[in-house]
């Protein structure tokens, strides 16, 4: 008889709720359910403030840097071509070096002696 009672109050409370959020909410108001676990502190203390998303339909607030101009553009492509130039001769007198080089033999492995069987 108990259980009929249990199975019914649940179908009532659960018919209701599409999401079953009543039932899950009364659950751990009872005890059941996991247990809340707080942040280790290395993780709370790493967390920056406000690091909720924004909602739908609400713009982001303006960057705080502005994009480069067009000089600003053409001289960091300077520089990274630069860049390329050099790591890439650097490669060249590496691949040089490293053609010049020998392998070692291989190690000599001397015979092993197999005692005659008896």
């Amino acid at each position: 008889m108990a259980g009929a009672a249990t199975l019914l109050a649940c179908l009532l409370t659960g018919g209701c709720v599409l999401d079953g959020a009543g039932v899950r909410d009364a659950a751990k108001s009872a005890g059941f359910g996991p247990k809340e676990v707080a942040a280790p502190d290395f993780v709370a203390q790493t967390r920056r403030e406000g690091g909720d998303f924004l909602p739908v339909g609400v713009s982001a607030p303006p960057r705080e840097t502005r994009a480069k101009s067009a000089a600003g553009v053409k001289a960091l492509e300077a520089e990274l071509d630069a860049s390329r130039q050099r790591n890439e001769a650097r490669g060249r007198d590496a691949a040089k070096v490293g053609g010049a080089v020998k392998p070692p033999a291989p190690p000599q492995v001397p015979p092993t002696k197999v005692p005659p069987a008896e």
